[in-house]
């Protein structure tokens, strides 16, 4: 195997998750702080080496959501490193520096392009002038914390020569770690492969710092790139849970990480990662993202683990081996689902709701636990699916507190009448307010009232309806997407009537833009420490 840079032991891959700053960036994600740090504690029970928290530089908000996460996720001897991102200029640096300062084990990370395309059309500088950028990014970010990793930016388009001297002057500079970015997705497992023997070959002074990749999926290869690039010797991964992230998103944490343990016969290196918690992370993050999580996905899909054909089945029935490389158990899997009913108790609620991911107090317990009785009361039986939905709900209520929460909904539609809805919503100084609006239909009739209560300016994108689980008692799930001053916000709603969820749905995403933009004038206006 190629020697590797400095990293520990050689056979230890760290595990960089940029869920919270990359993952952000997929197109309709928005978070609020509070589920920025919610994200940030599941990432720290995964077991995750680093978590880039943000860009604190980019808003106000992104700035609070590093600095809690720091201070909040980051503290003690295991906690993992915290990281921020920051563009080569002194006030995104000094920004990072500022909110990471917190952890006890601080980041900054420093990008600047190389690649000559991005330096012709988006830096419009030449490279001795980028090569200093960097040099000088990388000091002054050494001045805040010992941690110190710079990105070449479009690093698998950029000329050979001069990536292996711009890494060598930044090494030279003090990062501690250099990232080798397929930016755009534009390479391949063999290609990728030989640039990260190539880094190792060509720049002398690398055994100093870590090597790093950090690939994108625009042509669905970002984990099989990242995997080629741990046989080539890289010791750091970055990715997203999920995959999420810009355009198709980036490497798949799941999928690399159980690569790395399922082959550990062929790439011989390990990680950090509790495997167990893999299912819990994909599915609080893809609730919160409000991005559902393909059926056939890697790892974590529902069907991941699920066999179908009569042969398979068969087979599997014999020796689950026969059909399966991997223990559901090992990653979390959720399965065929321990069903609750109205009878059980708080602890068989509390042990499920562990399982999918949420560890509760016990006040928080009880506020869930009347929500499920509810629940259980209109429906038979209560699977894992539900309880992910129920959360939601929790999370979304809790949010209202401080905006709006839909108190009571009553439709009248049918064949030959006009659809019509009165709407009651309780607004955030606690009063009610109630409209009564037409439409063309019960739920545009829904969000007009809603619009008229609220008088806050959005454009519904996207409305889509799914339902939880099976039966005709199933949980309906809708999903809004609404735009606000060029920005999208998305929203989820869950209720066993589809109105009553497009509802909630839609006063989440409202008070998702107000809150998210809330933050950010807030923080601007100097309130965040």
């Amino acid at each position: 195997m190629t020697p590797t840079a400095k990293s520990g032991a050689k056979d230890r891959v760290t595990i960089f998750d940029t869920t919270l700053r990359d993952g952000e960036q997929s197109a309709g994600a928005g978070l609020t702080v509070e589920e920025k740090v919610l994200i940030a504690h599941q990432l720290r029970r995964l077991g995750v080496d680093v978590i880039e928290a943000g860009f604190a530089a980019s808003s106000p908000g992104d700035f609070e959501a590093v600095t809690r996460i720091a201070r909040e996720v980051g503290a003690g001897p295991d906690a993992p490193t915290i990281c921020s991102l920051a563009r080569a200029v002194p006030g995104d640096i000094d920004r990072a520096g500022e909110a990471v300062k917190h952890a006890a084990k601080p980041r900054i990370h420093v990008f600047l392009s190389s690649s000559d395309i991005h330096l012709m059309h988006q830096m419009r500088k030449d490279r001795e002038t980028i090569m200093n950028m960097a040099v000088e990014a990388v000091k002054r970010a050494k001045s805040h914390c010992d941690d110190v990793e710079f990105s070449p930016m479009d690093a698998s388009r950029t000329a050979p020569e001069y990536l292996y001297a711009m890494l060598k002057a930044v090494i030279d500079a003090g990062a501690t770690t250099v990232n080798i970015p397929d930016t755009v997705g534009y390479s391949n497992p063999t290609e990728f492969g030989d640039l990260i023997r190539g880094v190792f070959k060509n720049v002398p002074n690398i055994n100093k710092a870590t090597v790093s990749v950090h690939c994108h999926n625009d042509l669905g290869m970002a984990a099989a790139n990242s995997l080629a690039a741990v046989e080539a010797g890289a010791r750091q991964v970055e990715g997203c849970i999920n995959g999420l992230g810009e355009r198709a998103g980036n490497a798949s944490i799941e999928e690399v990480v159980m690569g790395i343990e399922t082959r550990k016969d062929h790439y011989r290196v390990t990680t950090g990662v509790n495997t167990k918690e893999l299912g819990p992370s994909s599915r609080l993050v893809s609730d919160i993202f409000n991005f559902p999580v393909q059926y056939n996905k890697a790892i974590v899909g529902q069907n991941a683990f699920r066999h179908s054909s009569g042969i398979h089945q068969d087979a599997y029935l014999k020796e689950r081996t026969t059909f399966e490389i991997m223990d559901p158990e090992r990653v979390g899997w959720r399965g065929e689902a321990i069903v609750l009913t109205k009878v059980s108790g708080r602890a068989g609620l509390r042990a499920k709701l562990k399982q999918i991911g949420y560890i509760l107090s016990e006040d928080e317990l009880n506020d869930v636990f009347a929500a499920f009785k509810t629940l259980a009361d209109r429906k038979r039986e209560v699977t894992d699916a539900d309880l992910a939905a129920l959360m939601s709900e929790q999370l979304r209520i809790e949010e209202s507190q401080k905006g709006y929460r839909v108190s009571d909904l009553r439709v009248i539609c049918g064949t030959g009448l006009k659809p019509e809805a009165t709407v009651t919503l309780e607004c955030p100084d606690g009063t009610l307010k109630t409209m009564r609006t037409e439409g063309t239909g019960p739920v545009d009739a829904t969000c007009k009232a809603i619009d008229a209560i609220v008088a806050f300016p959005v454009k519904l994108t996207e409305f889509s309806v799914n339902a939880v689980t099976e039966g005709i008692d199933a949980q309906g799930q809708v999903m809004i997407r609404v735009q606000h001053n060029g920005s999208v916000y998305s929203g989820r709603g869950s209720d066993t009537d589809i109105v009553v969820a497009s509802a909630r749905a839609y006063v989440n995403a409202i008070n998702r833009a107000r809150t998210i933009r809330f933050e950010d004038k807030t923080a601007k206006a100097g309130t965040v420490r």
